[in-house]
């Protein structure tokens, strides 16, 4: 065999870390690529394949902290069969203008079908909730397909 002037152990060591480095960056673009959506309140058809994630992203002005407000998910609840909640975090608003943090609602599409999502923003969040004072609603039309 010819001697290619580097000698096998430090060879075997940038193969290793290129390979390393390919994988790295595969990674970043597959991570990039299958990032959970976000959708605006202004985002009223949302459209999403089976097993897809994705998120509303709501202003969090007053937080639970400083106004006592909330955003729940209302009634009549979404299809379960079709659309599941995956939890949800606040985070920095970011360059949204006039903006401080946001609240990202997270959901899961199961399958096939068409459902109705209504987010509620609410201090009580109880029977007659959407009545309060300062209470504020968004409508959303999932279409999973």
């Amino acid at each position: 065999m010819e001697n290619s002037g580097i000698a096998r152990g430090p060879r075997t060591l940038v193969i290793a870390l290129a390979i390393a480095t390919l994988l790295i960056a595969l990674h970043s673009v597959f991570s990039q690529l299958s990032a959970p959506r976000i959708y605006d309140a202004d985002d009223s058809e949302i459209v999403v394949s089976p097993g897809d994630r994705f998120s509303v992203q709501v202003d969090d002005e007053d937080g639970e902290a400083a106004g006592g407000y909330r955003w729940i998910i209302a009634d009549p609840r979404p299809d379960p069969a079709v659309l599941r909640a995956a939890g949800s975090r606040t985070v920095p608003g970011g360059a949204r203008a006039g903006s401080g943090r946001v609240r990202r609602l997270g959901f899961r599409a199961v399958r096939p079908g068409r459902t109705d999502l209504r987010l509620l923003r609410c201090r009580r969040c109880g029977t007659g909730a959407a009545d309060e004072p300062g209470a504020r609603s968004l409508n959303f039309r999932v279409t999973v397909g």
